[in-house]
C-alpha cells in the first residue's frame, strides 16, 4: 500500500503499475486506519519518525519503522558497504571514494542519500544486474540522520562520520537527537569494523562505547598534492576516503590517481567562470553557516561573498572574525536579509547590500569586483525561498554570470 499525502505527487505511469500489480494506493491526510495490520512502514526520508510514530498503532501491532535503505539492506548478499554521514561534504567523499576503487580496478555502487537509492541496486541485482555488470565488489553509501533515524539493522564495513554541525533542526527535535541519528551509523558494527571520524568530533566518540575499531582523520597535503578540488575541507575529504578504501586494497598510486583526475562537483566550490580577472565560484550546496565558514577558508584571494535565502539557523557573528581582509562586499538576496544585516551590518571593512532576487545580486556583484577576486555564491541557507532546491539555484547562478556584459 503507498500513502501519499499529495494525489498530484504519484506519477501515472507508477499508477498504472499500482494497478495492474494490485497495489492500493491511498492520497490525502494520513489516518490510523490506513496502517492498521501493516508490518512494516517505509517513511520517506522527509517524514520525521517522531512525527508518524504518533499515527500508528501502538503496543504488540505496531509496525516497523523502515527507512528504505535498511528494507534494500536486508536483501544484501553480503556485499561490503563503506558509508558515509555528517553536516557536510558527504557527497565530494562517497564521491572520491568511488573513484579510488575504481582506479584499483573494483567495481562500484554508488548511491544512498546522493541520488541512486541501495533499493534500485538491489532490482538491478535481481534482474540480472545494471548494464551486465552483477553484483558490486563494493557499495558506497551516502546516508543522511533522516535515513539513519529509521535503520535498526545496517551494518557497514567501514563507516565513517565527517563532521557535526547545527543542521536540520527544523526536522530533529534538537542537537541531542541530530547527533544521535549520525551516530547509530556505527551501532550495528563488529570489532572487525572500521569506524572513521573528523578531529572535530572527537569529544562525542570519546563519550559513547563503540566497538569497531576507530580512527582520526585530517587534511593531508603531502599525500594529494595534484588536485582541483579546493580547499583544506577537500584535503581533508581526501583523507578520510583514502583511510577508508585502502580497507579494500586501494594502494596510494591508485588513490592518489583518482583525487587528480576527479573534478569538483557540480555547486560544490565549482568554478563557473573566470571574467576580466574575477574568478566566479558556485557553493549553491553551502546551506548552513557551517559550510560557509568551511567556503570562506578556501580562498587565499579577496572574495565578494553572495549570501540569502531561507535561513536554517546557527551563529553567523562567529564567522566575523574571518572576514577582515578576506571579504571585501556581501551581496545578499533573496531571504533571511534580517538575519545577514543583524549579524555583520557595520562589523567590519566590507560593505553589504541585498536585492530581491539571484539576477541583481549578480550585477552588484560584478560591480564590486576587482581583478583578482572571487565572487563566491555560498548562501547558508536553504534554496527554498526562491528555487525549487539548490541544484536550481546554481544553475540559475551560473546563467546570470553568463548574462553578463
Amino acid at each position: 500500500r503507498l500513502l501519499e499525502r499529495n494525489a498530484d505527487g504519484v506519477p501515472a505511469d507508477f499508477m498504472r503499475w499500482a494497478a495492474d500489480a494490485g497495489v492500493e494506493i491511498a492520497t490525502g491526510d494520513h489516518a490510523l486506519a490506513q496502517f492498521e495490520g501493516a508490518r512494516a512502514v517505509v517513511p520517506s526520508p522527509g517524514m520525521a519518525v517522531a512525527k508518524l510514530r504518533p499515527l500508528l498503532p501502538q503496543g504488540p501491532d505496531a509496525p516497523e519503522i523502515m527507512a528504505e535503505m535498511e528494507l534494500a539492506w536486508r536483501q544484501l548478499d553480503d556485499e561490503p558497504v563503506l558509508a558515509v554521514t555528517g553536516t557536510s561534504g558527504k557527497t565530494t567523499t562517497v564521491s572520491l571514494c568511488a573513484a579510488m576503487l575504481r582506479a584499483q580496478g573494483l567495481s562500484v555502487f554508488l548511491g544512498g542519500n546522493i541520488g541512486t537509492p541501495l533499493s534500485e541496486y538491489v532490482l538491478s541485482v535481481a534482474h540480472g544486474g545494471a548494464d551486465g555488470q552483477g553484483r558490486a565488489d563494493v557499495l558506497v553509501i551516502e546516508i543522511s540522520s533522516f535515513q539513519l533515524q529509521a535503520c535498526t539493522t545496517f551494518r557497514p564495513r567501514v563507516a565513517m562520520l565527517l563532521n557535526i554541525s547545527e543542521n536540520h533542526l527544523d526536522y530533529h527535535a534538537d542537537m541531542a537527537e541530530y547527533i544521535d541519528a549520525k551516530f547509530r551509523l556505527f551501532r550495528c558494527m563488529e570489532e572487525g569494523d572500521l569506524a572513521i571520524f573528523g578531529q572535530g568530533v572527537r569529544d562525542l566518540v570519546a563519550a559513547r562505547e563503540l566497538k569497531p575499531r576507530t580512527l582520526f582523520f585530517d587534511a593531508s597535503a603531502r599525500r594529494f598534492p595534484r588536485t582541483r578540488l579546493l580547499g583544506g575541507h577537500n584535503q581533508a575529504n581526501m583523507e578520510a576516503a583514502w583511510l577508508a578504501c585502502r580497507e579494500f586494497g586501494v594502494t596510494p598510486e591508485a588513490a592518489e590517481k583518482a583525487v587528480a583526475d576527479i573534478a569538483p562537483l557540480e555547486h560544490r566550490l565549482e568554478a563557473v567562470a573566470e571574467r576580466n580577472g574575477v574568478l566566479w565560484v558556485n557553493d549553491s550546496k553551502c546551506t548552513t553557516v557551517e559550510a560557509l565558514r568551511v567556503a570562506l577558508q578556501a580562498f587565499d584571494r579577496p572574495v565578494v561573498l553572495m549570501v540569502g535565502g531561507k535561513f536554517k539557523g546557527g551563529d553567523l557573528a562567529s564567522l566575523l572574525p574571518l572576514m577582515p581582509g578576506r571579504v571585501r562586499a556581501v551581496v545578499g538576496f533573496g531571504a533571511s536579509r534580517e538575519h545577514f544585516e543583524g549579524a555583520w551590518m557595520g562589523q567590519g571593512d566590507f560593505t553589504m547590500s541585498w536585492h530581491p532576487a539571484l539576477e541583481p545580486a549578480v550585477a552588484e556583484a560584478a560591480a564590486q569586483a576587482r581583478p583578482g577576486d572571487a565572487v563566491l555564491m555560498a548562501p547558508a541557507t536553504s534554496s527554498f525561498d526562491l528555487f525549487a532546491n539548490y541544484k536550481e539555484r546554481g544553475h540559475a547562478f551560473r546563467r546570470a554570470v553568463e548574462a553578463l556584459p
